[in-house]
């Protein structure tokens, strides 16, 4: 039995078990300093109050944002459970309002040398994260990088977090282009939506998305819809530098509440419905399968 055998047989017995599937959401950004992290934040926690259980994974190796802004210093990360032999729950620190967080680290680099019987191990403690999490937030690094694009392909929801300016529009459907000509890439198996942040007003986040959308469907040929908007917010600029979210330091702030309203339309029953859940097991899965063959 080769290494992809072995790892298809991991994911058919994780998805034929009684344990629910967890709802993977991969946030990204064509550039950094569009708030895509903050974004990741303040949705697990107004998901979380929702009554979801919330589980962010910092992807975006080398930095640490999410520990940042949580003012939390994680004892573990990912790349204790790979090479260390750390369990799942090891690696989990639990952050304000219980949202739990996983460190990145330092990255998955090298899983594709490891063996068979290593892979399996942590294929199955990640895939426990179904039964800890409803939801997993993936908060990805900034731009078009192959981590990037990997962690995109692997997921079934994707939120791409830009702002008005001309840069990160641009930056944005580069994005995008680079992920519809990945070769893994499967458009009908994903879902693209896009959220305007640090907007003046809802008219300019729409005008933004129409934008964007207008030259993503006419040279991409790719569907993505609009989740919202989150308005310029001084309280939320003052909250992150305070290392506070601001959905916990200010619950009734213009952001915090607009984060509120996108959250809630990421959980109407009829959106989750249309959401094809893939568990942790064959997201990690897909990634190795496709370092492997690169």
């Amino acid at each position: 039995m080769d290494q992809a055998e072995q790892l298809r047989n991991i994911i058919k017995m994780n998805q034929q078990s009684s344990r629910p599937l967890a709802r993977i959401i991969t946030v990204t950004s064509g550039k950094g300093g569009v708030g895509k992290s903050n974004t990741s934040i303040n949705l697990a926690i107004q998901m979380r109050r929702l009554g979801l259980r919330v589980i962010i994974l910092d992807a975006d190796f080398g930095l640490a944002n999410i520990e940042i802004m949580f003012g939390t210093v994680p004892k573990h990360n990912l790349a204790d459970l790979i090479y260390q032999g750390k369990n799942i729950k090891d690696i989990i620190t639990w952050g304000p309002a219980e949202v739990g967080f996983i460190s990145g680290g330092s990255g998955i680099v090298g899983l594709s040398n490891l063996s068979r019987d290593y892979l399996t191990y942590i294929i199955q403690n990640l895939a426990e994260l179904d039964a800890i999490a409803d939801v997993v937030i993936i908060d990805t690094g900034a731009g078009i990088s192959d981590a990037v694009l990997e962690f995109l392909v692997a997921s079934g929801e994707i939120i791409v977090v830009t702002t008005p300016e001309p840069t990160s529009i641009t930056d944005s459907y580069s994005l995008l282009k680079a992920l519809n000509r990945h070769p893994r890439f499967l458009p009908e198996m994903s879902q693209i939506k896009v959220i305007a942040n640090r907007v003046d007003s809802k008219e300019e986040g729409q005008t933004l998305f129409h934008k964007l959308n207008s030259v993503v469907a006419r040279y991409l040929k790719l569907q993505i819809s609009y989740l919202g908007s989150i308005p310029q917010d001084q309280q939320l600029s003052r909250a992150v530098m305070q290392q506070v979210p601001i959905s916990i330091q200010n619950e009734n702030a213009r952001s915090a509440l607009a984060f509120e309203e996108i959250a809630a339309k990421l959980c109407d029953v009829e959106t989750s419905k249309a959401i094809r859940k893939r568990g942790m097991a064959a997201f990690f899965s897909h990634i190795i399968a496709g370092k492997q063959k690169g």
